[in-house]
This record gives structure tokens, sequence and C-alpha cells, in this order.
């Protein structure tokens, strides 16, 4: 085991990115109980592309509105929303990108509103890997260092923005062999790597590895080019990353998980942490104060509250704002614009008499000629399973390919 090289500073606990979880209402909540930085959740260059950037006066934000790019003429949505006071020095931006030209793009769009820009080079999920984005860098390593080299080149140190810039990677198999990749990307100009302790292939549930001469090798290895390293992968706390920090050496710690269960896991050690109805009741405050969508707020506190407890089911189907503060014995915030609609829910019958909902009509709405449709939605829905077998037959294959060769594409 390589000898361990110790940090010149405290340990940093941060929150990791988190697709939907990781939202404004998280973010803030995190900040409030103790997380040094926050990740947005990886926003994909094309995404945000062309989004304008809108001043919320009224929740303090700054929104990034665009268009469906298959559909320019509906209202735009709000790509992305950070509170300028609250987290503009502590928030870093998640890039998913293959392109060195689309991720300058999009760094120049948000480079004024955050503290600093991240490139996933470590996301298993498909719609990431198949357009060589996420843990598919990994196997492009020239292309990798491209793209960090030409963002610290457009918007990093000695740039007007100055900004640091910054990479998440997995383990590659054999593991040992991370440490070549590593070599290659702290010669590009990063300030920090993280890195998520399983390669690609291993879904959440199996345990983080804990391979000392790998860690405290990557670890040496960055310190010994100035860039900070972060380790992620099982880290339940701040107390608990502290502890890894020491054992292998590193500036800090990623949490994710722990922190979708419970935002308030960065105050110290687990006895410590709010009981869950308190973490949900913050977020849900602090959702309503930022103007937060409705179900994604709901998506948030699906994770936060015990499944088996009856608040779970209360809140899980609630229809409004109302709703969910009465279940909750929180305060409604008046004039809230994210407020799902009040109208009475029309039954699927009641839609099928109005011809508006024709799998209602076939089982018994009263529209005429329900036998046909019903027909007709049966084949549809035969054609569409027989699509999505075949897709999934596909995509293990693909992955089977890239476990046999010794890549990391895989299932998260």
């Amino acid at each position: 085991m390589p000898a361990v090289t110790t940090p010149t500073m405290r340990p940093q606990c941060v929150l990791a990115p988190m697709v939907r979880t990781g939202e404004l209402p998280t973010r803030l909540v995190a900040l409030k109980y103790g997380a040094d930085l926050v990740w947005g959740p990886e926003i994909v260059d094309k995404a945000i592309i062309g989004a304008k950037r809108v001043v919320n006066s009224p929740i303090g934000c700054i929104d990034f509105m665009k268009s469906s790019n298959n559909r320019p003429n509906e209202t735009p949505r709000v790509v992305f929303r950070t509170h300028t006071e609250l987290e503009k020095k502590q928030l870093i931006f998640q890039l998913g990108s293959a392109s060195p030209e689309l991720a300058v793009e999009t760094a120049l769009i948000v480079a004024n509103d955050v503290a600093g820009i991240d490139l996933n080079a470590g996301c298993p999920k498909h719609f990431s890997i198949h357009s060589g984005m996420g843990a598919a860098l990994l196997q492009t390593p020239d292309v990798l260092c491209n793209i960090l080299t030409s963002l610290v080149k457009a918007v990093g140190p000695g740039t007007e923005y100055n900004l640091p810039i910054s990479v998440k990677i997995r383990l590659l198999e054999p593991h040992i062999a991370t440490l070549g990749l590593v070599e290659k990307l702290v010669k590009t100009g990063i300030h920090r790597l993280t890195v998520h302790t399983r390669t690609t292939p291993m879904r959440p549930r199996e345990a983080a590895i804990r391979d000392p001469e790998v860690i405290t090798g990557i670890a040496n290895i960055c310190r010994a080019n100035g860039v900070l390293i972060f380790m992620n992968g099982d880290v339940s706390c701040r107390e608990n990353a502290e502890l890894l920090c020491d054992r292998y050496g590193l500036d800090g710690c990623m949490i994710a998980r722990a922190a979708e269960a419970n935002p308030s896991c960065f105050l110290g050690s687990e006895k410590e942490m709010l009981s869950f109805k308190d973490a949900a009741a913050e977020v849900l405050r602090v959702a309503m104060q930022v103007d937060n969508n409705f179900s994604n707020t709901k998506f948030i506190l699906s994770h936060i509250i015990e499944g088996k407890n009856a608040l779970y089911n209360l809140v899980t189907r609630s229809k409004t704002f109302k709703e969910m503060c009465d279940h909750m014995g929180v305060e409604l915030l008046p004039g809230l614009t994210c407020e799902t609609t009040t109208e009475k829910v029309k039954t699927p019958v009641e839609n099928a008499k109005e011809g508006k909902n024709k799998t209602a009509a076939a089982a018994g709405g009263g529209a005429k000629g329900a036998r046909k449709e019903k027909k007709k939605l049966r084949a549809k829905i035969k054609s569409i399973s027989s699509k999505f077998i075949c897709r999934y037959l596909h995509d293990n294959a693909v992955s089977s390919l890239y476990a046999i060769s010794g890549g990391t594409a895989g299932f998260c």
C-alpha cells in the first residue's frame, strides 16, 4: 500500500450530483446543514444551449429557460435554477458532454452564476453512454482530456471567469488501470478530481470498492500535481467522510444516497441528523420558497419520508402543495405559481365521454366503437412491448461486450 500523504486543509464534505433529487431545495437544505459545496444535477450540453437567462427577482433566483428542441413553440420551461445569494459561491455546475465545443458553449452560458464547472465522466446510464458522454468518456481518454483542457482555457483560472474545472470518474477494470487515466487527467489543468469507487457496471446496492492501493495511489498522484482528490461511494455522513479522508489521504468526500435520504447528513455523525419528518418539512418549506416544481418536490420528499410510515402514502398521493402541507403540518406559503391545479380531477370515464380518453372509452366510457378501439390499443401495446424487449436485449449485449473487453460501460 502506498504511503498516505496528508491533506493540508480540513476535509470537505459535499453534496454529490443527483438527477431530479439534486434540485435547488435539496441543495439549499444541504448547505444550511453544513455542506461545504453542492453539485447540481447533470445538465446535458444540448439541453441548455440556447436557453435564456432570466432574473427571477421574487424568489431571488436565476432561471435558464428554454422550449423543447422538438417543440420550439411551447412555453419555455426551467432547465436550471440557482439561488443568487444562497448558493452561488458554493454551487458546482455538472455538465454532460462528449464535445469540447459544446462543453465550452454550455460553460459560457452559466459561468457568471456558478462557482465551478464539473464534467461528468462517470454516469453509467444508457442515455449518457450511448452518446459518448458520462462513463463512455473513460473509454476515450483523449476526448475526455480534450474537453477538460478546452474548459480550462475557456473559463478556467486566468480567464475572466476564473472558475475551477473538475471531473468525476469511476474506477476502471482492473482497478489499478485507473492510475494511468488519472495521470493524464491531472495534466489538463483541472482543480479537482472525484472518483466514484465503483466500476461502471456496478449498481448502487453493491458495496463501494475500498482498495487502499488504488485509492491512495490516486490521491498521491493528484496531490503531486496540485489537484484536489475527492471520493464518492457509500459515504454516510460528515463523520464518516472525515474518517475516510484520514484513512486514504483525501481532500474531501461526496455524499449522494445518504443526502438524498436526509440532507442534514452534513452536520456530523448520524446521531446529529434531523429526523426524517423534520428533514422533509425543511425541504418542503424551501421548495415553496423557491417556487420548485410540485412533481419534483414530491419526488424529493418520497426519498426522505420512510416508506413504511403512514405519511409516505399521504404525501405521495397529494395533488397540491396545500394537501402536502396539511399532512406534514407545514404552513402553506401563499401565492405559489408552482402549485398544481386545484380543479376537480375528472375520472377516465368522464374524459372518455368527452372523447378525451380512448383507453377509458374502450373500458366502458360510452364512446362509439369501444371494442374496435380496445383491439387497436392491445395491438399497439403488443408492438411497443416487442420493441422494448428487443432494445433491452440489445443493451444487455452491448454491456456484456464492454465487460468482456475490459471496458466500463454497463448498468448503473
